[in-house]
């Protein structure tokens, strides 16, 4: 297992589709997502695409709970017209968030480590990762989904004044 070296926004290969990963089983492809998932806990990350770590392959690994699952060559579609304003960070951007608008339910499928097809329904926090790190699998970042870039700032300076701002919406921040 190793940390994998993280790459920054401006890097081509966060820019780029993602290809196919041909074999999930393959030994290549067990090591990547173990290395990946390693270097995302390091990171304390809550999700990571192998675009990320300069491998411009369709994988994702992250946090379910205590675990951390991979998810090969992965498909989502939104559920309903329900969309929720949340903030996002990406370690690949370090030290900025932003508010980015995303479905509030989600279809996923794709196939495990194992190579089976799996498939679900993800809301919340899930679906917002999921939806994030299948961004990256298509050359997004976050704030190329951001409708309003006056929510985009350093960590600290919005920690520091987010609860004294209002939003612009005139809905209150969450904390």
């Amino acid at each position: 297992m190793a940390i994998l070296k993280i790459a920054r926004m401006g890097h081509p290969v966060l820019l780029r589709r993602a290809d196919p990963v041909p074999d999930p089983t393959a030994p290549e492809m067990r090591r990547l997502a173990t290395d990946m998932a390693e270097t995302m806990i390091d990171a304390s990350g809550l999700g990571l695409a192998a675009p990320q770590v300069h491998i411009p392959l369709r994988l994702f690994v992250m946090r379910d709970g205590p675990r951390v699952i991979a998810l090969f060559n992965p498909e989502i579609a939104p559920i309903g017209e329900d969309r929720e304003l949340g903030w996002e960070g990406c370690l690949s951007i370090p030290g900025l968030r932003g508010e980015v608008r995303r479905a509030a339910r989600i279809a996923w499928k794709g196939l495990d480590a194992e190579g089976r097809p799996v498939a679900g329904e993800a809301d919340g926090m899930a679906a917002r990762v999921m939806q994030h790190e299948f961004d990256h699998l298509e050359g997004l970042l976050y704030p190329m989904r951001m409708e309003d870039l006056s929510r985009l700032g350093f960590n600290e300076e919005l920690s520091r004044h987010q609860a004294q701002e209002p939003r612009k919406d005139g809905k209150e921040m969450a904390r």
